[in-house]
Formats: structure tokens, sequence, C-alpha cells
């Protein structure tokens, strides 16, 4: 018979065990090997069988055993000395407290950090890639650092989905469902009543969606989950926090809506109930939460504030960070659902349907007139947007420019900051014991590589096994699975989501070239891959067929092996274990990456394309660059290129520096590039150096700008959206009527002056910035690489024409050209292009992208 329901009982610890309670409950646990070791010495075995959760290992532990350790004085010394350091963890003063960042101004109180998954650990798969994975680790970071961030997401009853491969390679789902309870997790519940603490979004027609909050104490950070599977809801809303990225454009939105409306609103409540400070910085990662500008703009209005006034105070306090770089990669709802979901009766009086509408309009060439962009709301929702590499910056500043009409690419206000990843979490103990690895003795360094790579060859053979037999395989079959790798062999790890562009099997474009590689008696190669495709992609999942075949392959399949059910447990072995990680997306479509980096912190060394965060941080001799054919169209013989440039630079460089050993066996040009892999690229890739990043130079502004705003009862921010609306309702009569300069011989050194007669309209000088823009010419008469002087303002010109003047200097040789401008100018704007006005001599009067904000 089968259940109906199922659901996870708890076990009662003996009182003198009631600390384990709250070890259990604090997901610091999940990167403090120190813990860990106390776990799982209560029962290896179940630890082992519970894969490593420690709420299912004390569920299964017999009353004996508990009463055992009950009595055990030294285990009890062991867990009171893990209970005192994790309470020193949460309680002590750390970077942020230590006024260490206080160069970067007014620090906020707090900042809610909202994500649609969260790569915390195995235990909780509220992940399905680098985004989830990214998240985590900036919330262990901000731990650790002491940032007060709370996070906020939503609790997919069946997570993403389990991987398996079917007898012919193909990739089958299953989606298991989570019982919280069995999670390490808390009901956020109100403490007079010990009501579990709801909260609600209007849908379209006024339905209500309700969701219930729980909480993952992510060592000092707190993280909010929504649940929807409530009995308020009706069995079809349950549904809404069913799995990660399911469902059509509806579910989707409703996810959304709850994720961005929901999670404001679980906020207020959660610092409410706990007195945890109010953020003063919200931080949208990625568009799917980008409706919680929509709920903070109706807190305002509730407030008192117009629309457009409370417009002002959620951007100035909102912090927009955007991971694709490609359209195809961002969520845009039809523009009639999203009609449909705030109409009036649903969205009220406060967020006004056309309002809202124009806030995720695709204005500009080339954008469809009939979707809702939530990259774009989120943009128009900032005052601060940031990619994630620098590569990215610039190809998102590309991406969007249509948004700022009338400025060059370089100017579009989207900066970057590259990703970084939680070195506890990543790094393997035996390297963070090691200290300062670059110096370590080149004996020792070898020697640890190698027992991470035996390591992860155990671990490969044990998963290889399970997935062959949950393909039909009989043990007898599988005899062959012994001797699958090679603990002495050069590893190459390749592991991530499937899409196109990553090129999963870019390395089988010549089955055979690789085969040799394998198969070379003197310098083989051994390959792990694993990768899930998304359950929708038919063209990703062909690709994993494709890679599976030939790792079946009798010939090969001793060297090359395809892992199913991709996940942190697995990530784990393969970054530390491998020695080269392969990565060879079409450039520029890889945003960040950060699965090399945790490769970089192993000992291992990267062989990628130059994208996302190595694009930036190659420097040539901290691994290798697999040349690309950017400029071939054709993309088969783009991938035959790019191919055979991995073949050739795996078999001539990578390969025999690794086995180019001396009389020890030591490969000392191998180890060399490591430990300058460790100096240049340590430092770099921590999610210590991302957070403290975001603190100084975006969470710090933003608080700055949004108390500067709020100060007397929102005196500013009134005045900021009385000036905005009056700068734009007179823009288009703002124009350059007359511009003149003179100098002396234009020579090296000498001074240009130029005057500037404009036409303002309503405008005082004061409201505007006159510039020259200037610099060397192209082809075009394009400014390359422009330079920028303010002019000042003169005494004012009857019949309302200003003057401006200022001076130029000609400071490099060669072809020299120049225009003029006219932008809005307030102390408040975060950057000269932000309104998306600007007037040139020769342009259309008014200059704009069609109501940016």
């Amino acid at each position: 018979m089968r259940a109906i329901r199922r659901f996870t009982v708890r076990v009662t610890l003996p009182q003198p065990l009631a600390p384990l309670h709250d070890l259990m409950l604090n997901l610091r646990w999940s990167w403090h090997p120190p813990t860990v070791e106390l776990f799982e010495s209560i029962d290896p075995a179940g630890w082992a069988a519970s894969s490593g959760d420690p709420v299912a290992m004390l569920s299964t532990l017999r009353p004996g055993r508990l009463a055992g350790l009950a009595a055990d004085e030294d285990f009890l010394r062991r867990m009171d000395a893990a209970v005192a350091d994790l309470r020193q963890y949460t309680g002590e003063p750390r970077w942020y407290q230590s006024g260490a960042p206080a160069a970067a101004g007014t620090l906020p109180n707090a900042i809610a950090y909202f994500s649609p998954e969260y790569g915390i650990t195995a235990v909780l798969p509220q992940y399905s890639g680098g985004l989830g994975i990214l998240a985590g680790d900036h919330l262990k970071s901000a731990s650790d650092l002491g940032v007060p961030v709370i996070g906020v997401g939503l609790l997919y009853r069946h997570g993403y989905f389990t991987q398996s491969l079917s007898a012919d390679g193909w990739q089958t789902e299953r989606y298991p469902a989570d019982d919280p309870n069995g999670l390490p997790l808390t009901l956020l519940r109100d403490p007079e009543t010990n009501d579990p603490v709801l909260v609600s979004v209007t849908l379209a027609g006024g339905k209500l969606l309700t969701a219930q909050v729980w909480l993952a104490q992510v060592g000092r950070v707190p993280l909010l989950l929504l649940d929807s599977y409530v009995e308020q809801n009706e069995p079809a809303l349950h549904e809404v926090t069913d799995r990660l990225y399911g469902g059509g454009s509806e579910h989707r939105l409703r996810q959304e809506l709850l994720l961005g409306i929901g999670g404001v609103r679980a906020v207020r409540a959660f610092c409410a109930i706990t007195g945890h400070a109010e953020p003063e910085v919200f931080h949208t990662n990625e568009g799917h939460a980008g409706f919680l500008g929509l709920e903070r703009i109706r807190e305002y209005t509730v407030a008192g504030l117009t629309f457009d006034e409370a417009l002002e105070l959620c951007r100035a306090g909102t912090v927009f960070t955007t991971h694709t770089p490609v359209p195809a990669g961002i969520d845009r709802f039809p523009r009639d659902l999203i009609e449909r979901y705030f109409a009036q009766d649903a969205a009220g009086e406060t967020l006004p349907l056309d309002r809202v509408l124009t806030l995720g309009a695709e204005t500009y060439p080339g954008g469809d007139p009939h979707v809702f962009n939530m990259a774009v709301m989120g943009m128009r929702l900032a005052q601060r947007v940031n990619g994630v590499s620098r590569l990215h910056g610039q190809v998102s500043r590309e991406m969007f420019a249509g948004l700022w009409p009338g400025f060059d690419t370089s100017e579009v206000p989207i900066g970057s900051i590259t990703n970084g990843v939680h070195a506890p979490t990543w790094e393997a103990s035996k390297v963070s014991e090691l200290g300062d690895a670059a110096a370590a003795d080149a004996a020792r360094l070898w020697e640890i590589r190698r027992q991470l790579r035996a390591t992860m060859v155990t671990e490969t053979r044990r998963r290889l096994r399970d997935s062959w037999r949950q393909r039909g395989a009989s043990g007898a079959e599988l005899t062959w699975i012994d001797d699958v790798l090679d603990e002495d062999v050069l590893t190459i790890g390749f592991a991530r989501r499937v899409p196109s562009y990553k090129r999963l099997t870019l390395m089988l474009n010549d089955p055979q070239r690789l085969s040799g590689l394998l198969l070379d008696p003197d310098r083989p190669l051994q390959i792990v891959i694993a990768g899930k495709a998304h359950p929708a992609d038919e063209g990703g999942k062909r690709l994993i067929q494709q890679m599976v075949r030939f790792a079946d392959s009798e010939a090969v399949r001793r060297r090359i092996v395809f892992l199913p059910d991709y996940d942190m447990a697995l990530a784990r072995y393969l970054v530390q274990g491998c020695d080269v990680w392969l990565n060879n997306p079409l450039r520029p479509l890889e945003a960040c990456g950060t699965s090399g980096m945790k490769v970089a912190l192993n000992g291992g060394l990267n062989v990628s394309v130059r994208d996302g965060w190595w694009d930036e941080w190659y420097d040539g001799g901290n691994g290798w660059e697999i040349p690309t054919a950017d400029g071939v169209t054709d993309p088969a013989r783009r991938d035959e290129l790019e191919a055979s440039a991995l073949y050739e630079l795996l078999a001539k460089s990578v390969a025999p520096l690794f086995y180019d050993t001396d009389h020890d066996g030591i490969p000392g040009g191998w180890i060399e590039m490591v430990r300058h892999n460790f100096r240049s690229l340590g430092p770099l890739v921590q999610a210590d150096r991302m957070v403290r990043e975001y603190v100084t130079t975006l969470y710090a502004p933003a608080a700055e700008s949004s108390r500067a705003l709020a100060a007397s009862s929102f005196h500013a921010g009134r005045d900021l959206a009385a000036w905005t609306q009056r700068v734009r309702e007179a823009w288009p009569s703002v124009r350059i009527e007359h511009v003149e300069a003179d100098g002396a011989e234009p020579s090296l050194g000498a001074v240009l002056d130029v005057r500037v007669t404009a036409a303002l309209g309503p405008l005082s000088p004061s409201d505007v910035s006159v510039e020259v823009v200037y610099g060397a010419p192209g082809d075009n008469d394009e400014i390359v690489d422009p330079c920028y002087v303010t002019l000042q303002a003169d005494e004012p010109v009857p019949g309302q024409h200003a003057r401006f003047s200022g001076a130029v200097e000609l400071g490099r040789p060669g072809p020299f050209g120049y225009t003029v401008r006219v932008l809005p100018n307030h102390e408040l704007l975060a950057s000269r292009a932000e309104l998306g006005l600007v007037t040139y001599p020769d342009a259309p009067a008014g200059m704009t992208n069609g109501d940016l904000r």
C-alpha cells in the first residue's frame, strides 16, 4: 500500500544532547570541518548513508545510541566546544563591524538579498547551477565578514530535479518531494500565538496566494524561504513553489510575484518578530526577483508619497545584478499577462497599470512591444546595476545600450563585480592546512594533489557503478569499473549546466583525435564529465546522450566517464581532484563561470576560452588559453577550429608539462605553474573579495543615497522626483544653438577654448551639465576612448539662453575630434547617463530612451 501523505518526525534529543539541535540547524556546519567531524563521529555509517545530512542521520539513531552519547563525557566536551565556537562566530565583531570598510561611507544597517535559488549545501537542494551556487557563496561570505544580509528565496518542494540516465544514455528526471521538517529549517512563527507567519500576494482577479516562511540559518545570515504548500491556498496554488524553473509563463510569473512582493513582506515580518534591523538596501540577484521594487514602491505610497516620489526612493536603495549575456536568458512575460495580474482590482490605486507596464517595456530599437522584460524592469528600479565579470559588464552595456540612446556604450551605467567562490566550502582541508600553498614544499604539494585525485577516482567509480546499475546493468557486467581512471594519470574535469553555448561536446568534434589523447601510451589523459540539461531542453539532452554513448564505448570507457546527477557534493570531489578544468563556451556567452575558480583554490589549472572571469585574470602563466575563432560565422567551422586548437594544446603543452618529472617523480614545471596559480588567483577568486566589493562600491553608496532621500520626511526624495519630472517635461526644448572654439596652433599641450550657447527652455544652468567630449576620431568620426570636460556657466543671456565656456588641453598627438552635449545635472544622480537624456548639436532635441525611469 502507498501512503497518501508523508512527513518527517524529528528526533527528540536527550537534554544533555540538546545543543546538537542548534548545531544541525545552523548551516555553518556545511563549511566548518570540526562540526562535520563531530557529527560524523556519532555514526560514521549513518553519516555516509545520509550523504552528510545531520538531520537525517540523527533521525535514524536508536535510543540506545543517543543514551550512550548523552553519557559520553568526551563527546559532550567536543560538542560543547563546537557550540561555543559557533556562538563566538555568530556573536563576535567581524570585518563589517571592525570599521575596516569605513572608507566606503554610510554602511547599511542591513541588506536584503533576493535570489530565485541558493546553493548552500547538497542537503538543501534549492539550486540548479551557477546562479544558485553564487548566491549561496555570497551569503556564506557575508556571514564570515559580518555583513548584515537577509537572504530571501523560495522553498521548492521538489527542488530542481534528480538526473539519471536511460540504457541508451538519455537524461531522465525525477522530482522527489522534500519535507521541510526533514531539512535543516525552522518555521517562522508568531512568538505570541506560535502560529506560522503567513504572507499573501494578490493575483489576477483578486485571488490571494499565501505562503509560510521557513528559516535557514546560514552562519550569521538568516535565509527566508517562502512555501506555498499551506491550507489557505486552493489546490492549484499549492504548486506555485513546486519546483525550480518549472511550468509555463503564468506559473513562473506567480513564483516571481511571490519571491519579489511576498519576499519583501516576509522580510518585514521577520524583522518585526526578531528585532533584526530593517534593510536599507535591497539586492536583486537577476530579474526573477524584480517585483520586489513594486512592493517597495507600494510601501512608500502607503506612507504618503506619489508613485514618482516612491520610485526615486526605491531606486536609491536598490542594487540589480544581471547574470546573463544573452537575451534568451532573460525572463520575458507576455504583456497581456502582466496586464491581467496588475489590473486595478489586483494592484490597487498605488500601482497604476500603465506605470507598471512602462517599467518592463522594451522601448528601444528591436524591442518587442508585446512583452514585459524582467531585466529591463530590474534596471529601471535600481540606481546601481552590475554584471558579474569585467567582460560581462562590457557585454551587458552593449546588450542594454538601447535603454540609454545617445550615450556611448562605455557610458551605459552598468558596472561589474567579478564573482568569487567561498573558499571554506570548496577548498580541500588538505590544501587549506598548507597555509601558504604557493610556498609549500614541492613533494608535499604533489602528494596532496595525488591524494585528492585518488579520492575523486574512488568516488567516480562508486557513482559510475550506481549509474550503470540504474541503467539496468548487473553486477557481473561491471567488473571493468574497478579499473576506471587511474590516480596517476592527468585528469581533466568538465562539469556544468548543459546549454548549447557551453559546448559540452566540443571535445568530441574529432572522436579519433580525442581517443588518441585518452589512450596515449606515454602521456594519457582521463576526463570526468557531469552536467544537467534543463528538462525542456531536448537539444541539451541530445548532447548528453552523445557524450554518454562515446564514454560507453569499450575502447575508451576506462578513460572518460559521464557522472549523472551533478550537485554540490559531486562538485566538491571534482574541483578538488581534477588537475585541469576545461571550459570551452562560445565567447562571450559565459557571464562569469565559477567552477574553475574552485579548481584554482585546490591547485588545479584552467584550460579555458578567454571568457567570463578567465578573460581578466588569465596572465599567461596560471593556466592555458584556448584560442578562439571569434570572426568565423559558420558555427560548425568555428567548432572545428577551436576543437583542433584544444587537441593541440592538450597534446603539446598540458600533457608534456604534467608528465615531465624528475628522479623523484615530481613534475617541477607543473608544480611551479600550480604555485603561480595560487599566488595570482588565490586572493582574487574568493567570495570574500567579491562581497567586500559589493559593500564598498554598491551597498554603502546605495545606503547613503537612500538615507539622503528619506531624511526630513522624504524631503530630498520629493524634491528629486519633482526635479526629474520638470526636467523630462522641459527636455524637448533643450538645444545647442551655437558652438565656437579657438586657440593657439594645434600642437601638443596647446589649449582649445570652447564656448557653447544653449537654449534651456524653463530649465536653469544649474539643472544641466554642458560637456565637451573629445578624443581621437575613428573611421566614421566616432570618438574613440573619449575624454570629458565640463564647461562652466557664464552670465545669463536674455531670452532663455545660456552660455558655457571652458578649455580643453590637446594632450595627445595625432587626429583630434570633439563634440559638445547637454545633460541633466543633479547631485543625487549616480551617473551622467542615469536619466537617459542628452542633447547634441546635430541630434534631434531631447534624445531620450522612452521614460527610462
